[in-house]
C-alpha cells in the first residue's frame, strides 16, 4: 500500500466527523489536524500547556491551527503542582498522558465532539512509549495506526505538501533520568541550553539531558556542533548553566521512524524493547488463540512472547509478513 492510499484511509476515517485532536504542533498532530480540516464536519484542536515544554511551544500550536482555520483551545495544567509527577518515577510518561488525556477528553465532550483522537502512528508501537496504554484506556481514536502510517511516511507527506510543523515538541522532563526529581530549576536550565543551541546552529532537533553534573547534548546534525569551533561556545554556555562537564552524543537524532522486520524464507522475528502483558493482550484477540502457555501466545501464523519477541511464519512475501506484524502491534498490551 502506497502513501497516498494510507492518507486516503485516514481521510475516510475522519470524514464528516466532529473531530477533537490532542494537538502538540509536531508532525503527527499537525498532519492529523490538516487532514481533518479538509474532510471533517468540524475540528477542535486541544493543546495542553504543562509548563514543561520547549520555548514557543504554545505559540506554535496557535499559529498552525489558525493557518488551518480550525478551533483551538489551550488547557493550562501546571505539573509543578503534582508531587507524584515531580517524583519522576519510571511511570512518568504514563502519568503525564493520563493527566493530559483526561482533560482533553473532558473538554472535547463538553464542546460536543464525540470523535477524540491523537497522532500516534504505527512506528510508535515498536518504541518504549508506555503512554499508548492511556490512549487505549481513554478511548482515543488512532487514525494513523489504523492506516499503518509510520513517522517516516508522515514526514514525507508533510514535506511533499509544504505543511510546516515543529520538530521540537517533546516534554523537557524527559531529559531528566527517572527516579531523579524534576524541578523548575532543572527545566529552566535545560530549556536555556536547548534554546542556545537552536539559536546558534541550524539544528532542528536538540535535546540536552541532565545527569546532575553532566550535560549530554543530542542533535540531529553533528556537523553544526563541530564546525567553526561551535562546540567551544556551547561548552561554555552549558557550563554557565551549571553543568561541570558537557558531552556530545555521537549518534544523531532521527525522528524518521519506520518498521523493518527480519524476514527469511517466509518467517520473521522482531524483538520489542518492552515486555508484553499476556493477560491483557489475550482480551484483544479472543477467538484467535490456538495455544497458550505462561510465557507466550500462539496464533495461526504469529507467536507473541512475554519478553517482547514476536515471531511469524508461513508468509509468502516480506510485505505480507510486515502487514501482519503491524496488525499484531495494534492488539498488544505492554507492561508498564
Amino acid at each position: 500500500m502506497n502513501l497516498e492510499d494510507k492518507i486516503d484511509i485516514v481521510k475516510d476515517i475522519l470524514k464528516d466527523e466532529k473531530v477533537a485532536i490532542g494537538f502538540s504542533g509536531g508532525a503527527d498532530s499537525t498532519l492529523l489536524a490538516y487532514l481533518a480540516s479538509k474532510v471533517a464536519k468540524d475540528v477542535l484542536a486541544i493543546t495542553i500547556d504543562n509548563h514543561l515544554l520547549p520555548t514557543g511551544f504554545v505559540e506554535n500550536t496557535k499559529s498552525v491551527t489558525e493557518s488551518f482555520g480550525i478551533t483551538h483551545e489551550v488547557i493550562d495544567i501546571n505539573f509543578y503542582d503534582d508531587e507524584y509527577f515531580l517524583s519522576n518515577d519510571s511511570r512518568r510518561c504514563f502519568t503525564c498522558r493520563n493527566l493530559m488525556y483526561g482533560e482533553i477528553k473532558k473538554l472535547a465532550q463538553k464542546k460536543g465532539f464525540d470523535f477524540i483522537c491523537d497522532g500516534n502512528n504505527i512506528s510508535d508501537l515498536v518504541i518504549d512509549r508506555p503512554g499508548i496504554l492511556i490512549t487505549y484506556e481513554k478511548g482515543f481514536k488512532t487514525p494513523f495506526i489504523e492506516a499503518k502510517l509510520s513517522s517516516k511516511e508522515i514526514h514525507e507527506y508533510l514535506n511533499k505538501n509544504n505543511i510546516p510543523y515543529s520538530r521540537s515538541t517533546t516534554c523537557l522532563a524527559t531529559r531528566i533520568p527517572t527516579d531523579t526529581p524534576t524541578t523548575a530549576e532543572k527545566i529552566r536550565s535545560i530549556r536555556n541550553c536547548e534554546d542556545y543551541i537552536l539559536e546558534n546552529t541550524s539544528c532542528e532537533i536538540v535535546k540536552v539531558r541532565d545527569f546532575r553534573e553532566y550535560g549530554i547534548v543530542e542533535v540531529d546534525n553533528l556537523n553544526e556542533i563541530l564546525k567553526d569551533d561551535n562546540f567551544k561556545e556551547i561548552d561554555n554556555e552549558l557550563k554557565g548553566q551549571g553543568f561541570k562537564k558537557v558531552a556530545l552524543n555521537l549518534a544523531e537524532l532521527d525522528d524518521n521512524e519506520y518498521i523493518a522486520i527480519d524476514y527469511c524464507e517466509g518467517s520473521f522475528s522482531y524483538q520489542l524493547p518492552f515486555t508484553i502483558n499476556l493477560e491483557n493482550t489475550k482480551k484483544q484477540i479472543a477467538g484467535k488463540i490456538l495455544k497458550e502457555s505462561e510465557d507466550k501466545i500462539n496464533m495461526e501464523n504469529i507467536t507473541i512472547h512475554e519478553n517482547g519477541l514476536i515471531k511469524g511464519k508461513n508468509f509468502k512475501t516480506y510485505e505480507d509478513a510486515l502487514y501482519n506484524f503491524m496488525d499484531v502491534l495494534t492488539i498488544l498490551r505492554r507492561n508498564v
